[in-house]
């Protein structure tokens, strides 16, 4: 592309270019925005884009379509948007509209066209009758090329997921002073309003999924989202909260006691979870292989669950027979994270499909993650009661280095002495 753009939207062009020289001569690729989704009568949800479209565009307005022209014989590679035309009257209600000609030139497109034309201009753009006609090439076809594109974070995406990380992180801490300032009987939605009150106030859009605050046996239910128990002396609660900041999400989780004391055996367990955090991270790095993390989650965990008797050492046998039969499942039944990026569950093989066996795909640097064990313990025949109706959650985003990892969530306090001495 030869339009210079401004250093703001750079990433969006270098994108644009960069699967531009991946599609094949002659093709058309065609990306449309999310629709406006009305909630009731004439009231609309709050908009939020596509993902894709954003991520190649940068352009948050709907009603929008960017096609994308591969270079094809003396034409050199296009990129078009198409959006709404300036409107006046509509502008007053709804606010401000960039028009074609303001959207070209702030995101740095080749050319933009009325999307009232993108019938008549798509005509033409495919060459019907021509000699050199294009081939419009369907969205699952471009989806694979754009996922791995995705996966790798770039220089500004890092930086943005980094202040999103951070906004949620302070969310947590405001979230575990309110419940040490109120005290039991505060509504798990009383939580949920500080964490949305700290997202917008250092400028997050929204949360970036429906925030979860489990309190007592809420928390042993893993998308938990009704908020609407009041806490109780003696009980933890398990937030799992993020906010969404230019598209991009962050997704931490902590629990916390009610009363702002750990008792005897929710830390033992809250301690099981938070080693087994530790073995995963350590996991981290470029060239392991994802499913590494897991593996070493899964291990101290069961290695934990057979020392504390919820797992029956005469029945189970060793801690690699108790893996192998899948004991620990009964007490974490999830996978130790996912991708993280403009998605809270982000796009991306965690396989490599194209090697033989579709082995676990090798970290790289420039992937963010979650990593999050948990422990839900669930009343049960020979489990011991002390810890019936405890679920316990430890996740942070995690971004790949060149030479390991970089924690983005570090600033929510997870150790038992971090949290007491914070909510005292």
């Amino acid at each position: 592309m030869s339009r210079a753009v401004d250093s703001a939207v750079q990433p969006f062009a270098a994108r644009r270019a960069r699967l531009l020289a991946q599609l094949p001569p002659g093709t058309v690729a065609v990306l449309t925005t999310a629709p406006e989704v009305m909630r009731n009568s004439d009231s609309p949800y709050p908009y939020r884009h596509d993902s894709y479209f954003y991520y190649l565009s940068g352009f948050a307005e709907p009603e929008s379509t960017l096609v994308l022209l591969a270079a094809h014989g003396d034409a050199l590679a296009r990129s078009i948007l198409f959006c709404r035309n300036k409107d006046p009257e509509h502008e007053i209600w709804d606010g401000f509209r960039y028009g074609p000609e303001a959207a070209c030139a702030a995101f740095g497109f080749d050319e933009a066209y009325a999307i009232d034309d993108f019938d008549k201009k798509m005509a033409t753009l495919l060459g019907s009758g021509s000699k050199r006609r294009r081939k419009q090439i369907k969205k699952a076809e471009l989806l694979p090329l754009l996922d791995a594109m995705r996966l790798l974070k770039d220089d500004s995406e890092q930086a943005t997921m980094g202040r999103a990380a951070g906004i949620s992180a302070l969310a947590h801490v405001r979230a575990m002073r309110a419940m040490a300032r109120s005290g039991a009987g505060l509504p798990e939605y009383a939580l949920e309003a500080e964490l949305l009150y700290e997202f917008r106030l250092h400028g997050a859009q929204a949360p970036a999924y429906p925030s979860i605050v489990a309190s007592g046996a809420n928390a042993c239910v893993l998308h938990y989202s009704a908020n609407n128990a009041v806490t109780r002396d003696g009980d933890l609660v398990l937030i799992d909260a993020g906010c969404e900041l230019d598209g991009y999400a962050s997704d931490i989780t902590r629990t916390f006691p009610v009363n702002g004391r750990f008792t005897t055996p929710q830390r033992q367990l809250y301690e099981l979870v938070l080693a087994a955090q530790a073995a995963a991270l350590a996991a981290v790095a470029p060239g392991q292989p994802y499913s590494a993390i897991h593996e070493a989650a899964v291990r101290v965990l069961t290695e934990g669950m057979l020392e504390l008797g919820l797992l029956d050492k005469n029945t189970c046998g060793s801690v690699a027979d108790a893996i192998a039969e899948q004991r620990h499942r009964q007490f974490y039944m999830h996978g130790t994270g996912h991708w993280l990026g403009m998605d809270v569950h982000d796009v991306g093989q965690y396989r490599d499909i194209h090697a033989e066996g579709k082995p676990s795909r090798a970290l790289q640097a420039g992937m963010v993650l979650t990593v999050e064990p948990g422990i839900y313990v669930r009343p049960a025949a020979g489990v011991p009661d002390i810890y019936w109706n405890t679920g316990i959650r430890i996740e942070d985003d995690v971004l790949v280095t060149p030479h390991g990892h970089t924690i983005l969530s570090a600033a929510a306090p997870k150790s038992v002495a971090e949290i007491e001495k914070l909510m005292q």
